[in-house]
């Protein structure tokens, strides 16, 4: 059975000022790429670029935030390994012409695996306390916010930033750099979608530790 501090709700005024925050900062996402384009045109959308720099924060901050609710909070660790997991997966894979400019070709290959692979095996090992636990996240609102950026990311920057749409919308006017441009804004939004589910995470997740705290107490 869920943990009550789960399912309780933290105010109708609170989640209407996070929803603010939420739709301020994906504004301001928007407008670095903006800015970006207007005023970075060597730097626009390369690996210095903002929309690459500003993807890599957002995963950093996801992933921050996933290390302190799991190794801190201690909620949910199974979940949080495996959210951990893939998200460090998909940080190493945005640095992958880093790596493999000053570190070896498909270096970010064998690092991905090296996260991936043992957790897992983790979650596989302990898969009847991975399903309890993800069946209490289930009916949480980040894991909506979650899906939906992991869609946006995964799914629909994918199909979205696809070659042979762009030559049939552009023809003989295509460019490489307007598809990858389209794609990585697109990509943008999903990770921030992705950060807004941490944060959520880390607020439900708060709560749950201070409700098992005031157990205890009794």
């Amino acid at each position: 059975m869920p943990n009550q501090a789960s399912s309780s709700p933290s105010g109708t005024g609170a989640f209407l000022l996070r929803a603010t925050l939420y739709f301020l900062a994906t504004g301001a996402m928007a407008q670095g790429a903006y800015l970006e384009v207007l005023y970075l045109p060597v730097l626009r959308f390369s690996e210095m670029g903002f929309t690459e720099l500003a993807q890599t924060l957002l995963l950093i901050s996801a992933c921050s935030i996933l290390l302190y609710v799991r190794l801190v909070l201690k909620v949910w660790p199974h979940v949080t390994l495996l959210l951990l997991a893939f998200l460090t997966a998909s940080l190493i894979r945005e640095q992958d012409s880093f790596l493999d400019d000053y570190v070896a070709e498909h270096a970010w290959k064998v690092l991905v695996a090296i996260v991936i692979l043992p957790s897992i095996t983790w979650v596989a090992i302990h898969r009847r306390r991975f399903a309890a636990e993800l069946a209490e996240y289930s009916q949480t609102f980040s894991l909506g916010l979650f899906t939906a950026g992991f869609f946006t990311t995964y799914a629909f920057s994918r199909l979205y930033g696809r070659k042979e749409f762009w030559q049939a919308i552009m023809q003989e006017h295509y460019r490489d750099r307007i598809k990858s441009m389209a794609e990585e804004v697109v990509e943008l939004l999903g990770y921030s979608l992705i950060l807004f589910a941490m944060i959520e995470l880390l607020l439900l997740a708060r709560r749950m530790h201070l409700a098992r705290q005031q157990q205890g107490q009794r």
